[in-house]
């Protein structure tokens, strides 16, 4: 491959060549790379399309890890009647918990 077809524009659509590297590495065409939003250690999604590969921006959602006390403050907080806070209740002191000392709201 040329170094002349490496930079060509294929077409209005945006499509552009890339050459392929070591291990499978692509270099994204740095308009693309702009346009999307994509820069280092940015995730992306590669998949199978009935063409080719497609490769898009990953959309990556951070996952809240809630400590036990934080658990119980919902367990408590969310009860609905003085029955349901009860078993909260028990339900905090089994995960070792003293529900009294959990910052809470009551029903």
């Amino acid at each position: 491959m040329s170094g002349m077809l490496y930079n060509q524009n294929l077409g209005e659509n945006g499509m552009q060549a890339a050459r392929v590297g070591k291990r499978g590495a692509i270099v994204v065409p740095a308009k693309l790379r702009q346009r999307f939003g994509i820069e280092e250690g940015s995730m992306v999604i590669a998949e199978e399309a009935e063409d080719g590969i497609l490769i898009r921006p990953a959309v990556v959602i951070p996952v809240e890890r809630y400590s036990p006390e934080r658990k119980a403050e919902f367990l408590l907080s969310n009860a609905i009647d003085d029955a349901d806070y009860r078993r909260a209740k028990k339900d905090v002191r089994r995960m070792g918990l003293d529900p009294d000392s959990i910052p809470h709201r009551r029903p």
